[in-house]
């Protein structure tokens, strides 16, 4: 009875809490059409201090909608355009030599921001795209023999262009499990795409202003820290990574073959963190299974490595997470 009442208490002052992320709704809903999902998925991150990878064909609003989160968070925002020639000084900076004073000075580059957006980021080498990987992990930057702690809170939104393969270079894998989420973007619907013409027929577009501050952020991540995560969600986030792994153990024996590797133990890290952020985001101040499966295609899609088998018969990792989803016995 006592847990209950706690429950209760502790859902009561969420909610309340929680409100704000009601007015970064509305504010996105008036530049982005639809894209519910991408909504989500983009104050899940923010949230939960992790990163993300936003993928789909141009033309989707990836770019807006990062744009204008940070335009509604008073934060600052740095936008970096990947190119095949962008070498890893363009990202985290370099030292430049003065002749006046005969010593070196530090040029910070534009990733010293509390919101990177890094634009089409397959279209640079490994090289640059590793550059990313300290400053995305340890949230600071090693330029010359120094270390340079970057602004909190820090977010990198990347996004990719998943249908020109010329002038791509895939993203390696340690730096792809780096992204809490990877997200797939897909067309509006045919209602919304009459919307989004109507809209860009007009001669302006709606403005928004900053209604949150950074300090609003680091206040709604403890809060979202103090939603109610029960073992049993906790067992359940468990089984569901491990059956990535070991698919013979949960009745998918068909998958073994299929999977080289499964989710990380950072997979079920994120999972818990996105489930927790996904609850806030729905105003409720403990996760059910629902919140679970609703952010497990975005955490594992990126963390599980498909056979030679997968890909001859077509299987995707879409498809083996709900295959997974569907055996996993839920609490």
């Amino acid at each position: 009875m006592a847990e209950s009442i706690d429950i209760r208490e502790l859902n009561q002052r969420i909610e309340k809490q929680s409100s704000f992320i009601t007015d970064l709704t509305v504010g996105m809903n008036q530049v982005i059409v639809g894209q519910r999902h991408l909504i989500d998925s983009l104050l899940i991150s923010l949230l939960s201090g992790g990163h993300i990878l936003l993928e789909g064909v141009p033309g989707l609003a990836k770019t807006l909608a990062i744009k204008t989160l940070s335009q509604l968070i008073d934060v600052r925002y740095n936008r970096i355009q990947f190119t095949p020639d962008l070498l890893p000084a363009d990202v985290i900076g370099t030292q430049i030599y003065s002749q006046k004073d005969e010593s070196f000075h530090v040029k910070k580059g534009p990733v010293f921001a509390n919101f990177v957006l890094a634009d089409e980021i397959n279209r640079a080498p490994a090289k640059v795209q590793s550059a990313l990987l300290e400053a995305m992990q340890e949230h600071q930057v090693t330029i010359g023999d120094t270390a340079f702690t970057l602004p909190d809170p820090f977010l990198v939104m990347a996004t990719q262009n998943p249908v020109e393969q010329e002038g791509t270079y895939m993203l390696p894998e340690a730096q792809v499990d780096r992204f809490m989420l990877k997200v797939i973007i897909d067309y509006p619907t045919i209602e919304d795409e009459k919307l989004i013409v109507r809209e860009n027929l007009q001669d302006k577009m709606p403005e928004v202003k900053s209604i949150v501050s950074a300090n609003d952020i680091f206040d709604a991540r403890k809060i979202v820290e103090e939603v109610y995560l029960d073992d049993k969600i906790l067992q359940y986030i468990a089984d569901v990574v491990f059956a990535t792994r070991y698919p013979e153990r949960y009745q998918l024996s068909d998958l073994k073959q299929m999977i080289t590797f499964g989710g990380s133990p950072r997979a079920s890290i994120n999972l818990a963190k996105a489930s927790r952020a996904y609850a806030f985001v729905k105003h409720r101040g403990y996760v059910v299974p629902e919140d679970v499966r609703a952010v497990a295609y975005d955490v594992l899609r990126h963390r599980i490595g498909l056979s030679y088998e997968a890909e001859a018969t077509n299987l995707t990792a879409e498809e083996v997470v709900r295959e997974v989803l569907n055996k996993v016995q839920v609490p």
